[in-house]
């Protein structure tokens, strides 16, 4: 079964036959015995340390369709090394241009995915609401909000109201993680411990909406919500909103209230708050249980991962742009 890896280490990475040899450095710069991963095993890779690289490795991940997503010492995702497009066609990159230059199917997608996101948020509220965490006064001031979406006439608007309605969703984490305070939200960078597990949540998100991406015939680079920009995917910007309420806040309140991350799993430094590099493991363990986990799907009938969901949400998008369907439904939660 293929899973997803996860590099901490510095080291040197490469082929070796049909296997990928991985040799770590400790922090003197001393290498360790090399440690050996059947390529078959291998959907994805993850790199948080120094990595050096060739190209006979980076082609060989390629031959096979493996990804690998690079992010610096603060966290930040930098890049991504990806294998040629192979699911790319023609008839989909007219389409989905035509998508996004026709403003009435535009905002027609993108207001789905602010409808998807912000409920997906008030389902995240009512859940604590229910489990004695005092969140209804924000509950209502988010419905209020939600009201006006469909009522927005342009991208402006719309993100304005995203905002403000994210504004709100994140002032009631104070009562769904008493142990730690939000304050406001701050990206560039964190402050604190909520707006570091935040903003590492939220671009792993990204990378993994990026690889379901990948694997449809969707351009990740044109995109509804978020204006379509150089060197990076805009598209995963739009798809990851509807998950990041039930895969990364979900994720956060779990590891904060079950004391699994504390305050010593984060470094302070450059005036800013980063997990460590213990905190980093920790939530990634989470994080993959969390994408792991499955649910009944209505329409399919059978049991689908978190993970797949991403991907079956790229269908989605996809059938709407090609015309299969009349219209773009985002995931919802519903139980």
């Amino acid at each position: 079964m293929k899973r997803t890896y996860y590099l901490f280490n510095d080291g040197r990475m490469s082929r070796k036959d049909n296997t990928l040899c991985f040799v770590a450095r400790d922090k003197d710069g001393k290498e360790q015995a090399p440690k050996y991963i059947p390529i078959e095993t291998i959907d994805t890779m993850y790199v948080f340390g120094a990595l050096d690289v060739n190209a006979a490795l980076l082609n060989y991940l390629g031959q096979r369709h493996i990804s690998m997503h690079f992010f610096d010492y603060y966290e930040h995702y930098t890049g991504s090394f990806m294998a040629k497009d192979y699911l790319l066609a023609g008839k989909m990159q007219i389409e989905q241009t035509k998508a996004y230059i026709k403003k009435e199917r535009r905002m027609h997608i993108a207001t789905r995915l602010i409808d998807g996101a912000t409920y997906n948020m008030l389902k995240n509220m009512k859940y604590y609401d229910n489990r004695g965490k005092d969140t209804s006064d924000k509950i209502n001031q988010l419905e209020t909000l939600r009201n006006s979406i469909n009522d927005a006439k342009d991208i402006p608007t719309l993100m304005g109201i995203e905002g403000n309605c994210r504004q709100v969703y994140y002032s009631a984490f104070d009562a769904i993680i008493p142990e730690f305070t939000m304050g406001t939200r701050t990206k560039q960078p964190p402050d604190n411990e909520i707006n570091a597990l935040i903003s590492f949540g939220n671009m792993v998100a990204y990378t993994l909406t990026l690889d379901m991406i990948y694997h449809t015939q969707l351009n990740p680079t044109i995109s509804f919500l978020h204006e379509p920009g150089y060197r990076r995917y805009s598209l995963a910007l739009d798809i990851s909103e509807v998950f990041k309420p039930i895969l990364v806040d979900r994720t956060i309140f779990r590891v904060l209230n079950k004391k699994e991350i504390q305050e010593k799993h984060f470094d302070r430094k450059l005036n800013g708050c980063f997990l460590n590099e213990t905190g980093k493991k920790t939530f990634m363990c989470a994080w993959e249980e969390r994408l792991s986990e499955t649910i009944k799907h209505r329409s399919l009938n059978k049991n689908v991962s978190y993970k797949h969901l991403v991907k079956l949400e790229c269908y989605k998008m996809a059938k709407y742009i090609l015309r299969d369907e009349p219209e773009y439904k985002p995931f919802k939660i519903w139980w």
